[in-house]
């Protein structure tokens, strides 16, 4: 049977210039934060790794750089003795300790806004009061070819799971696309945390 032709009216968008550049800058602004970030307390012998959407980046690109998605945070796991340090050498890169709504940071001296500072996690402890688990060590798992040192695979899972908003479940979802968790990563995820997981492999596209 011959399908019809059909014209279907197609109506141009026309996405300004300004806003591409606006975008790819802001996105400039994110990666360069986190690598001053890395090589300041790196430099300094701070012990630190990334956490949050910039780790998954990484471990996501030692798979496939293409399904890299972009993110707009900063998060670092640091132990609570070494911030004192820690605030020493952002201070001298330009970098201010501050605590907003609770969380502590690091903000940047000519950009302060908290939305766009470094935001600290602190190992051995809860993320929020009723997290079932705390924050994992700081324990290097993957480095980038740009300096940048990722939490662990099973223990960044974790973080996602206890979190378990709309983008931690994307964020395993890109995972698990890239062949990064299998039955051997989820076998080693605690119990309680584990359904979570299953939900979201049953149904990998959401």
């Amino acid at each position: 049977m011959k399908i019809p032709d059909v014209d279907i009216p197609i109506t141009p968008v026309r996405i300004p210039m300004e806003w591409i550049m606006r975008a790819e800058r802001a996105v400039e602004k994110v990666r360069e934060r986190l690598l001053k970030t890395c090589h300041t307390l790196e430099a300094a012998g701070i012990p630190y790794v990334v956490i949050g959407g910039n780790a998954v980046a990484v471990w996501v690109g030692s798979k496939d750089e293409g399904a890299i998605r972009n993110t707009k945070d900063v998060d670092v796991l640091l132990n609570r003795s070494d911030l004192p340090r820690a605030a020493e050498a952002m201070s001298a890169a330009g970098f201010d300790l501050a605590e907003v709504d609770g969380i502590t940071m690091f903000l940047d001296r000519n950009d302060p806004m908290p939305s766009r500072g470094v935001h600290i996690i602190f190992a051995g402890e809860k993320i929020k009061p009723n997290d079932p688990y705390p924050a994992p060590a700081v324990v290097k798992g993957l480095r980038s070819p740009e300096g940048v040192d990722a939490i662990m695979l099973r223990e960044l899972l974790i973080l996602k799971l206890i979190a378990f908003r709309d983008i931690d479940r994307v964020h395993i979802r890109d995972m698990i696309r890239v062949g990064l968790i299998d039955d051997a990563v989820a076998n080693l995820i605690p119990l309680e945390l584990r359904p979570r997981l299953e939900e979201i492999r049953a149904n990998p596209d959401g």
